[in-house]
């Protein structure tokens, strides 16, 4: 299992709000982003295992496949990327809304620490994955603007993730006396 890194050990320093400029430049990204999430979505998840395959053990269904072809067949993982999508959708919907924002993360983060026993790094790692994989998908609207926005955004949601992992006093010792629940 991957060692949690030392800066997720600590407290983070709490990121700064989006700007108005911001939020509107989220919005004009995703709106070309969103009109193909699944596929958007699978090729976030078939990077993640690629490149991260560790990744895989908190997922049953699919943690034994390697070829990034039969990755993009499953049924499973094509559910499981539409999740992330819809997820992220209203995020960037509810972007004005720190009070809902708040709420679907800690609902996301609490899910995943307490049922299905995630190290809370993977979120940093699926953060870095997503702002590749969109830049690669939509280079001429993920420009540097866009793509400090998108940082921004994903260390918003990194932040309230692990906030809500050291409320509930996660350790990853008392994580690898368990095997993850699938999905």
């Amino acid at each position: 299992m991957m060692e949690a890194s030392r800066e997720d050990e600590e407290q983070l320093e709490r990121p700064g709000t989006l700007t108005e400029t911001e939020i509107a430049t989220i919005q004009h990204t995703w709106a070309k982003v969103y009109g193909r999430k699944e596929d958007v979505g699978v090729a976030v998840l078939i990077r993640l295992f690629t490149s991260f395959p560790l990744a895989k053990q908190y997922f049953s269904q699919f943690r034994h496949m390697q070829d990034p072809g039969e990755m993009r067949a499953s049924v499973q993982l094509r559910q499981h990327a539409l999740r992330v999508m819809n997820a992220l959708h209203t995020l960037v919907e509810n972007a004005h809304d720190a009070e809902k924002t708040a709420a679907v993360l800690r609902t996301v983060a609490k899910s995943h620490a307490l049922r299905h026993r995630v190290e809370p790094t993977y979120f940093r790692i699926l953060a870095g994955v997503i702002q590749e994989v969109l830049g690669e998908a939509f280079p001429e609207a993920f420009d540097a603007e866009a793509q400090g926005a998108w940082s921004k955004l994903l260390g918003v949601v990194y932040w309230h993730i692990t906030k809500v992992y050291g409320e509930i006093s996660w350790s990853k010792h008392t994580s690898s006396f368990y095997w993850p629940v699938p999905h």
